[in-house]
């Protein structure tokens, strides 16, 4: 036998080896609470966010105090993610009187995928860029599509991992509604 058919099962364990332990370290990366950062919790102040929104505004949450906010995390890949459009935007249409304001973070999808996806679902609102993660950090996302509900105080009253339906909505925007 050659010495580089010995080799190959060797080198092929040791890959395995390093992805594994990439993947490992990763996913402890990605789920371990940020030190420098406060735990996220029902009752409690929304994080902020401060950035620019995909068509170039500047974006400031606090400044939506006095209305009632979804913040949800998408991407355009993201097939719930994509599914949810819909409902956002008729709810902005039912609950306007409401003041209701839906702001989107855009997780993991280029840009350019994302303003395309926008326009051709006619969607109003908002969508933040989130380049460093820091904003999907401070509110401790683990996936897409991830939505936080928060009143008219600013302080955060629900969240919902995976797709908002029609029911889950109504049931969380009667927490943020009423609220002053």
């Amino acid at each position: 036998m050659r010495p580089d058919k010995r080799r190959r099962p060797i080198l092929l364990g040791l890959v395995v080896a390093l992805a594994a332990t990439a993947a490992v370290v990763g996913v402890v990366t990605l789920t371990r609470p940020a030190a420098d950062l406060p735990p996220i919790a029902k009752g409690q102040p929304a994080p902020e966010i401060v950035g620019t929104t995909l068509d170039g505004a500047a974006f400031d949450l606090a400044a939506l105090r006095g209305h009632p906010v979804v913040v949800n995390f998408w991407g355009p890949t993201c097939v719930p993610c994509r599914d949810e459009f819909p409902l956002f935007k008729a709810k902005l249409t039912q609950h306007a009187a409401d003041g209701l304001v839906v702001v989107g973070i855009l997780m993991a999808d280029p840009p350019d995928q994302a303003r395309t996806f926008i326009a051709d679902e006619g969607a109003t609102w908002a969508t933040v860029a989130d380049p460093d993660g820091a904003i999907k950090g401070a509110y401790r996302v683990a996936l897409r599509p991830q939505s936080y509900f928060i009143d008219r105080a600013g302080i955060l009253r629900s969240i919902q991992i995976g797709e908002v339906r029609d029911e889950d909505f109504e049931r969380q925007f009667g927490l943020i509604s009423g609220a002053s």
